[in-house]
Order: structure tokens, then C-alpha cells, then sequence
């Protein structure tokens, strides 16, 4: 029989205006979801940034993160209403945390809450560091150029068969973008973010990530989240908090996340949250896997 897995985006998808566009789209009940979720965060500067923020704004990792999460978690909650359940669940980076709601793992307001969280830890975080997306070489191929550069840089987002992202120190990323052009990529692009995310350089933010796990009442998954470091299937709750402890300084190995969920059936992917940035990149691993997009309330009521 043929399964379904919900995924989650990653950060890069937010758009001015986009908390005020969902919460009037919603209905009277999911409206008071999310003002629960609101009244829960310690940040109060989030709901205004998320209804009326600039896009400069929202590029700022502490409210991206819980703007894009914020549709992710309402959008399952209404798509669960309409009796559509996973068998898998899966985000890449950012979306891995939005699986937790997903799964059952955290409720609502703790999984915005922990997105909120970690949202703040990482945008204060004094890690100089940068990203680059590297296109048309492979991901062995960006591996070894990386092992021969002076410095810290690492393959970090294995997004497709012909796209890796690479993170590290800002200076050592710079100096080299040429040297991936020069091996053949068709373009190395530097990306628009605040840190290194998913590379060693960020071990220490993990530390402080680990600390606030704490303070979460944590669930043994209902459904199996795809680890995005290991793409083992995760139940236990102890195992998912390592997974995530792990992901902050681990790879996003999306390539082989999808590969896992066709090796298990699944044929109907939902991407749930704003844009199609996963659905992109699936059609590129696995053509023949059904995605369906649920970034808005429009797209729930056409399925």
C-alpha cells in the first residue's frame, strides 16, 4: 500500500505580512489557536513582526523562524481536521522542529514555543560564519574540494543530486567560491544568513540548544520522524532531542531523507508550510513521488 509523509520547509520561505494573511484566513476556532500560541511566547515583538514586519525584518532569524513554523503547525493541525494523517513526517533544518507538532512529539504552543526559542538562541549567537549553495557538481565531488581548502568548510546541506550547500568560517567561504567554479560548478552562490548554520562552527550554540530542551514536556513520537543527520527513523523522545542536539552542528542530508521515505512506501508527499522550496527539490530526487503543496488555507480547501 502506497504512504503518505508530511515535510516540513526550511528557513528562506517567509514574506512580509505573512502571520496577518494566515489568521484571516483562518476560522474563529484556529484564530484562537493561534492567539494561544501568541499569548505563550516570551517574545512579544514576534506577533507584531509576523503581522506587520518589513521583509528585512522577517529575514532576521529570530522571527523567520517562528513565522514559518507558525504556518507549518496550523496548516497540519487543519489538514489532520480534514482526515489526512502521515505516515512519516520529515523538515528539512528548521522544518525538522515543526515535525515535533507533526508527530505528537510537542504541542502546538511548546513546538512555537521551542521554534521561538531557538530562533532567538540563534540569531544572538557570535558564530562569523557563512553559507554558499553549490550547484552542478556532485555531493562527493563538493566534499572533496572542501577537504582541501585551508580552514573550515564544510558540505552541510545535501539538498539534491546536484546542489550542496557548504558553511563556514566567512573568510575561508569567500576566498573560495571561486575554487568550486573552477572545479566545475555552474554557479556558487552565497546565501543571505546569519550564521554557519549546520556546521561544526555552531557546536556551541548546540550546547545552549541542549540546556533548553529542558524546559519541554517531550513525547515519544506517534509518527517516525526521518533524522536529518542519520535519516534513522526516530520514535523515542530521548533519540529526537539528540537528533536536534546533533542537527545544529550535523548535515541535512534531504537527498537521503527522501530516498528513506520512497524505500518505506511512501508515494504522496505534503510540503507544509509556506513556498515549494521542498517539492522543487524532491522532483529532483524522486520523479515519480506525488507532492502536493499546503502553504496556504486556499490549497487545503482544494484537496
Amino acid at each position: 500500500m502506497s504512504k503518505i509523509a508530511f515535510v516540513f520547509p526550511g528557513q528562506g520561505t517567509q514574506f512580509a505580512g505573512m502571520g496577518k494573511k494566515l489568521y484571516e484566513e483562518v476560522n474563529e476556532e484556529t484564530k484562537k489557536s493561534i492567539d494561544e500560541i501568541f499569548s505563550n511566547l516570551e517574545n512579544e515583538e514576534v506577533k507584531r513582526v509576523l503581522f506587520e514586519g518589513t521583509d528585512e525584518e522577517l529575514k532576521n532569524t529570530k522571527f523567520a523562524q517562528p513565522a514559518i513554523a507558525l504556518y507549518s503547525v496550523i496548516l497540519t493541525k487543519l489538514l489532520k481536521e480534514k482526515g489526512i494523517e502521515p505516515e512519516f513526517v520529515a523538515g528539512h533544518s528548521l522544518g525538522e522542529y515543526s515535525s515535533l507538532y507533526a508527530a505528537e512529539v510537542l504541542s502546538e504552543i511548546e513546538t512555537m514555543k521551542l521554534i521561538a526559542k531557538r530562533g532567538d538562541i540563534m540569531s544572538n549567537a557570535k558564530v562569523d560564519g557563512s553559507m554558499a549553495a553549490i550547484l552542478g557538481l556532485s555531493a562527493t565531488e563538493v566534499e572533496e574540494i572542501c577537504s582541501n581548502i585551508d580552514g573550515v568548510i564544510e558540505a552541510v546541506n545535501y539538498n539534491e543530486p546536484k546542489q550542496t550547500v557548504v558553511a563556514g568560517e566567512r573568510s575561508v567561504l569567500e576566498a573560495n567560491l571561486e575554487t568550486f567554479k573552477e572545479k566545475g560548478a555552474r554557479r556558487a552562490l552565497p546565501l543571505a544568513v546569519s550564521g554557519p548554520f549546520h556546521s561544526s562552527l555552531m557546536k556551541p550554540v548546540a550546547e545552549v540548544l541542549k540546556k533548553e530542551f529542558d524546559n519541554y514536556n517531550w513525547n515519544d513520537a506517534k509518527t517516525p520522524i526521518v533524522a536529518n543527520t542519520t535519516t534513522n527513523l526516530l520514535v523515542k523522545a530521548d533519540e529526537i532531542k539528540d537528533e536536534l542536539y546533533h542537527q545544529t552542528f550535523g548535515p541535512v542530508k534531504w537527498v537521503d531523507t527522501i530516498n528513506k521515505l520512497a524505500e518505506n512506501g511512501v508515494t504522496k508527499i505534503y510540503e507544509v508550510g509556506p513556498g515549494k522550496v521542498l517539492a522543487g527539490l524532491i522532483k529532483k530526487i524522486d520523479k515519480s513521488i506525488e507532492v502536493i503543496n499546503i502553504e496556504n488555507v486556499e490549497s487545503l480547501e482544494n484537496i
